[in-house]
């Protein structure tokens, strides 16, 4: 047995092999026993409570600290043989790329998730979702260059001809793609400074709809036709828009015209009669109601009332009880509405306006 032990296998003994393997195999059975009780016990504990760097932290021993004592130990495993140096050499660089995707990794997801739940905070969590999405590819492109580079400069390589090339490359891509660029760029405007989310109604010149995706380049729109409006972030960042998920009530402003043979105890009653109709519907604060102008056929008097709700169906419902009840009221009590009239010659008027003319 002894000297099957010390029989050569590729410049290392039986025994060397298996001291590694053993050292493989107890590793691999010690990290099982920690990621199935304590990293699953940290877990349970993390999800019980409301914090955030508790998430964190198990995200991180999950991510980082599980993926690295597998590689570590295995390193170590191998770093017991005797190798020639070109295979030290590659192994080396192996364990090098692994230890980065490791961190890499980690640094990406911690990312995602303080990115998550600021904006949930902000928003729903589909919202949150849908949004961090589109900064993460952003993210993840920068990492990972980043990542790659000090990878390739810790193997002992020189990166100073690469970032200059990458800067010399940089510049002409953004050149090349400034519209690209203005529209990523408007994207993280509309992330950070949250003009409109995704579910918000808005209205953009003459077009009206729900925002369903925020891309990096385009935002979508599924307008009040059906059909879907894709404009880019930058036409969005430079236009107006009315967001109307933000309206808390509604401010309602109209007009009623009486004509002027109307008696004068019967217009001092009309502020009256409005606002008793108006008292009477739900979800309406009564505002104020005046005799506002003397038109050239008319006698205009001025309403105003809030709706108490930023629900444009419940809008609709009120504005319509209240005109039908006016109308019933007037009706009533004989008083008429005003439309703009002109008066027309009669046939002898006609004629004797020519002839006095003549």
């Amino acid at each position: 047995m002894e000297k099957f032990l010390q029989h050569t296998f590729w410049g290392n003994t039986v025994y060397s092999w298996l001291f590694a393997l053993g050292i493989v195999i107890v590793s691999v059975l010690g990290i099982r026993l920690f990621r199935y009780v304590v990293l699953k016990r940290l877990k349970t504990w993390s999800a019980s409570t409301s914090a955030t760097w508790d998430d964190l932290l198990v995200i991180g021993i999950e991510r980082l600290i599980v993926p690295i004592l597998y590689v570590g130990f295995l390193y170590f495993a191998i770093s017991t043989l005797q190798l020639s140096p070109k295979a030290d050499k590659v192994i080396h660089i192996i364990y090098m790329a692994a230890l980065t995707f490791c961190v890499l990794r980690l640094i990406s997801a911690v990312f995602r998730r303080l990115l998550m739940t600021v904006t949930r905070r902000r928003s729903g969590e589909e919202s949150g979702e849908q949004s961090v999405s589109g900064l993460m590819i952003v993210l993840n492109v920068v990492i990972w260059i980043l990542g790659i580079i000090f990878l390739i400069d810790n193997l002992g390589y020189s990166v100073t001809t690469l970032i200059t090339g990458l800067g010399i490359g940089g510049i002409a891509v953004a050149l090349a793609a400034q519209t690209i660029l203005g529209d990523l760029f408007s994207y993280f405007s509309i992330f950070f400074d949250k003009p409109f989310e995704i579910g918000d109604s808005i209205t953009i010149g003459d077009q009206s709809g729900t925002v369903e995706k925020i891309g990096i380049k385009t935002t979508r729109i599924r307008t009040l036709s059906g059909d879907q409006l894709v404009c880019s972030n930058s036409d969005l960042t430079n236009s107006r828009v009315n967001n109307f998920k933000r309206l808390e009530t509604r401010r309602i402003v109209f007009t009623l015209r009486v004509v002027y043979n109307t008696p004068s105890e019967v217009l001092e009653e009309i502020p009256g009669l409005v606002k008793n109709i108006i008292d009477k519907q739900p979800q309406v604060e009564y505002g104020r109601g005046h005799l506002a102008a003397l038109g050239d056929w008319s006698i205009n008097f001025e309403f105003v009332y809030n709706v108490l709700s930023p629900d444009y169906g419940v809008y609709m419902d009120v504005q319509h009880a209240i005109y039908m009840e006016i109308i019933k009221v007037f009706k009533e009590r004989s008083i008429s509405f005003a439309f703009p009239t002109q008066p027309f010659l009669t046939g002898d008027a006609e004629a004797e306006g020519e002839t006095e003319t003549d």
